[in-house]
């Protein structure tokens, strides 16, 4: 699947909007694709390119500061819309690992997580600190299902047991089944 997620240490990318839904993540005119190759660099594209496609310098994605950025913090309600497997692709793609939000759709943060994105669900005070400090740098520990900011402050957010488990180990769910391959024949040995 990805790449076994532990710990991650980043600065942020804050996107203060709320209701961010998946056609403004990743717009349908970009769904002719079932790879997750490129798509980073339509991530946004309506916000983050003008008419003629060129750069709006003023999109936080397009500012020197957000390059290397691995966590994105966004206003409530983040990835709401329709179903597409696209709008975690194209986040990936463009380098992030996670998601910060006061709400996340279920939807979307079940793709993200079977996908190797982290979703993270903070309360309003710490959403409020977040929005306010762009850039500041973060410690997500998906194994303690913390996040650490700058302060020294560590915030819990849930996170489904399996789902943990699996991006801890990099695989998704039929690598799970396929890791238990000889247990699965023992069983079905004594049947």
């Amino acid at each position: 699947m990805t790449e076994p997620f532990t710990a991650l240490t980043s600065r942020t990318v804050v996107l203060p909007a709320t209701n961010i839904d998946t056609d403004q993540i990743i717009p349908a005119r970009f769904l002719t694709t079932t790879t997750r190759t490129g798509l980073g660099a339509h991530l946004f594209a309506d916000w983050r390119y003008d008419e003629a496609g060129r750069p709006r310098p003023d999109f936080v994605l397009n500012r020197p500061e957000s390059a290397g950025c691995r966590i994105l913090v966004a206003g409530r309600n983040f990835g709401c819309g329709s179903s597409r497997e696209h709008a975690p692709w194209a986040l990936l793609d463009q380098g992030f690992r996670a998601v910060v939000s006061t709400e996340i759709a279920d939807i979307f943060r079940n793709n993200s997580l079977k996908n190797g994105l982290v979703p993270v669900i903070v309360d309003e005070r710490t959403s409020d600190w977040l929005l306010a400090h762009p850039g500041a740098e973060l410690t997500l520990d998906l194994a303690a299902a913390t996040l650490t900011l700058p302060t020294g402050v560590a915030v819990r957010f849930p996170v489904e047991p399996f789902a943990q488990h699996c991006l801890l180990h990099g695989i998704d769910e039929l690598g799970y089944l396929l890791s238990l391959g000889r247990e699965i024949e023992a069983y079905e040995r004594t049947r």
